[in-house]
């Protein structure tokens, strides 16, 4: 009897040692230190939006690595961010049924993408529905953050704030040069992306007094505009609005010039028109182009040049607005579990809603801060103008509005020769 109770007391007594070493062997109570946070990436890596969402992988890949190397996250004991892909094929239904695996079998702490707005709509909704944060970088449908949901947090502009200073700008441009723009044609891709930017366009068009003289919708895998294109010569707009992925932009710009249709300015909504594969596919039927974006490599902040450059060396592309949005979610990601401390979905998503973001590599984005409203929409998300042209050394992009942050000694082509 004596024996037994002296192996239950030893037992006992071990099993308290054990405990005595994990909770000093751990700054988090009993949470021993995570060796791996689980990120499920969902972005079109086929289909039409291939192209964006290979840019987002490699700029993500360059963030996390920066991350590890730098020691991981240190409040989980030197954590590392282990990146997963899923591949949307631009599909709402794949980004779904993704997000489920993603959170059923992979065990993701956190999940982000899907650049389509039509994918991360839904996509959210499973992620809401289980309770795991969702850092959206750059779809910009209003409604992704209008659904009452706590844990999305999207960094970039949405639609209306695009379209807004896609307006804003075209008023600035006629008062500039003296120069006005009576009529509007809108053509656009024919998902949620487009569909969403057309909406606001008709509304800003009739408050600022435009006519709307073509309103053309189509599919993006199209292999022939040459219809859209005739429409839009025959519209005679004075300014073109688009919303493109890169093979129609590419299709449609190219049309453009084969028909010889003459406008005062064509204006774009970033996506096709930004990828790197468009100017070099297009040459010199770009020249004069306008185009939306929330960065570009001119933009006069701290680091950008090194960032760019050390991405360029890897890749043989620049970062574009939605790639830059890709490599500094990866960042807002480090800052909440930083200050999370842990992987527990509940205080990832309790340290998104209390991020403010001022400084380091997350802000080389044009954004003064990142900061989430209760909507979890980024309050400062900034937007700026460029255009293409060539000024000796080739096409190149050039920021031109905000007029405070126009490349200096550069004066806008408008309208277009």
């Amino acid at each position: 009897m004596k024996r037994s109770m002296s192996v239950l007391f030893t037992v006992r007594l071990c099993l308290v040692v054990a405990v005595a070493v994990l909770l000093l062997g751990t700054g988090n109570g009993l949470q021993a230190a995570e060796e791996v946070v689980r990120i499920g990436n969902i972005i079109p890596l086929s289909g039409p939006s291939a192209s964006v969402g290979e840019q987002g992988r490699n700029a993500r890949e360059m963030a996390v690595e920066e991350i590890n190397a730098a020691g991981g996250i240190k409040s989980l004991g030197g954590a590392k961010l282990e990146m997963l892909y899923a591949d949307s094929e631009s599909k709402p239904e794949k980004g779904v049924s993704e997000a489920e695996r993603m959170i059923n079998t992979e065990k993701v702490h956190i999940l982000t993408g899907c650049w389509n707005s039509a994918v991360t709509y839904p996509t959210t909704a499973v992620a809401e529905r289980y309770g795991i944060p969702f850092v959206v970088p750059v779809s910009v449908a209003d409604k992704i953050t209008e659904q009452g949901f706590k844990t999305v947090f999207r960094v970039a502009a949405k639609d209306s704030w695009w379209t807004r200073d896609q307006f804003a700008f075209l008023k600035d441009m006629q008062e500039e040069f003296k120069t006005e723009i009576k009529t509007l044609a809108f053509v656009y891709e024919n998902g949620d992306w487009g569909k969403g930017f057309a909406g606001q366009w008709r509304a800003l068009a009739e408050k600022n007094g435009y006519k709307i003289v073509l309103d053309e919708p189509y599919p993006s895998t199209t292999t022939d505009l040459s219809p859209v294109v005739q429409k839009i010569r025959r519209a005679r707009p004075d300014a073109l609005m688009l919303v493109s992925n890169a093979a129609d932009a590419i299709l449609l710009t190219n049309t453009l010039a084969d028909y010889k249709v003459k406008l005062k300015a064509i204006i774009a909504s970033g996506g096709g028109h930004a990828d790197p594969s468009f100017m070099k596919a297009t040459g010199s039927n770009a020249r004069y182009l306008y185009d939306i974006v929330e960065w570009e490599t001119d933009v006069n902040k701290p680091g950008v040049k090194e960032i760019n450059e050390k991405f360029k060396a890897r890749y043989g592309y620049n970062l574009a607005g939605e790639s830059v949005d890709a490599y500094i979610a990866m960042y807002v990601i480090k800052d909440a579990l930083e200050r999370a401390g842990s992987t527990d979905p509940v205080k990832i998503r309790e340290a998104l809603a209390k991020t403010n973001l001022r400084s380091g590599p997350a802000m080389i984005a044009s954004y003064d801060a990142i900061e989430f409203d209760a909507t979890g929409q980024n309050k400062h998300a900034a937007l700026s103008i460029v255009q293409i042209n060539d000024l000796g050394n080739g096409l190149e992009r050039i920021t031109v509005w905000p007029k405070g942050a126009r490349r200096a000694g550069y004066t806008p082509v408008f309208p277009v020769p």
